[in-house]
């Protein structure tokens, strides 16, 4: 089979195809032809700043071709997606039962590797907020493939204005299609009216201004691998809340909660209230090209690679 690799830390350009065996299923594992694969930032991140190569790993969708010993609720033919932390970019991959979820019908493997992963980060980040009906959100890298998710679940739990902060105004028209009310860029003095809740994807340098954005009393959820710091006295003079999440720590401490967020996310697909957007698509081959855009900022939506 083929997959993607890298030998040394850099950028899109040390990605590289190369053949491998196909990997068999041990214990708890599912065996999936993969028919697409989402790139994520964290991943891109990694193969620039982590000093030792890992595997690349990142949401999968495709058929199961095998099982392992211990598995129940699948078997081959079944159509899947999932979180795989080993080898993901590659036309085979293993994926933990306890992570996979079913594709409904109807549903393309596409569809699902821009709605799942990405859907559960931005439900559980929202979930994090305890938002009420009424407030107002704010959602940064509201263009990303999270961000674009999270902008329209912030709608659907109540909000009563959405803003989207984004790194240029030529996403403005995407997210207000999304159903924002406003648009602000990063790099603006004044990021508008307060908001009750935000939901931070970028971390870093945009942590200070997604704090200030926030109204006295009000919540950050820092969901973001970018950092960042925030002075304390920030949150004191204002009563605001920093609360960070992780989606990993749900799937395993909160194993129920986690499948229940997944069938909510289908809900809401099937009923027309979310929309998971695709900025491109790219083949195996391609793989240096879609880390460029995640690394770039250039995506609308989530960026698929297709073995």
């Amino acid at each position: 089979m083929r997959r993607v690799q890298y030998e040394h830390s850099g950028g899109p350009e040390v990605l590289e195809v190369v053949s491998a065996e196909v990997p068999t299923p041990g214990p708890g594992e599912l065996l999936v032809r993969v028919d697409a694969i989402g790139v994520t930032l964290p991943v891109v991140r990694k193969v620039r700043e982590q000093r030792a190569p890992i595997a690349l790993g990142g949401e999968v969708a495709g058929e199961v071709v095998a099982v392992g010993e211990g598995v129940t609720g699948y078997a081959p033919g079944y159509r899947v997606t999932g979180l795989v932390f080993g080898h993901g970019y590659a036309e085979y991959a293993l994926l933990a039962a306890a992570m996979a979820t079913p594709i409904p019908d109807g549903a393309s493997a596409v569809d699902a590797v821009a709605l799942v992963r990405s859907g559960l980060v931005a439900l559980g980040a929202l979930e994090a907020a305890s938002p009420k009906e009424g407030e107002s959100a704010l959602v940064t890298a509201a263009a990303s493939g999270v961000g674009h998710l999270a902008v329209q679940l912030a709608r659907v739990r109540g909000a009563a204005r959405v803003v989207g902060a984004v790194s240029d105004r030529a996403k403005a028209e995407f997210v207000l299609g999304l159903g924002a009310d406003e648009v602000v860029e990063y790099g603006q003095e004044s990021w508008g009216e307060p908001v009750d809740y935000a939901l931070d994807a970028v971390g870093g340098e945009l942590l200070g201004p997604a704090v200030a954005a926030v109204a006295p009393g009000g919540r950050l959820v820092a969901y973001s691998s970018g950092g960042g710091t925030i002075e304390a006295y920030d949150l004191l003079v204002g009563a605001k809340s920093v609360i960070g999440f992780q989606i990993a720590r749900i799937a395993k401490e909160q194993p129920d909660l986690y499948d229940h967020w997944r069938q909510e996310l289908w809900q809401y697909v099937a009923s027309g209230q979310l929309r998971p957007a695709v900025h491109a698509e790219f083949a195996l081959d391609e793989a240096a090209e879609a880390h460029r855009v995640i690394e770039e900022r250039g995506n609308l939506g989530k960026v698929v690679l297709i073995p």
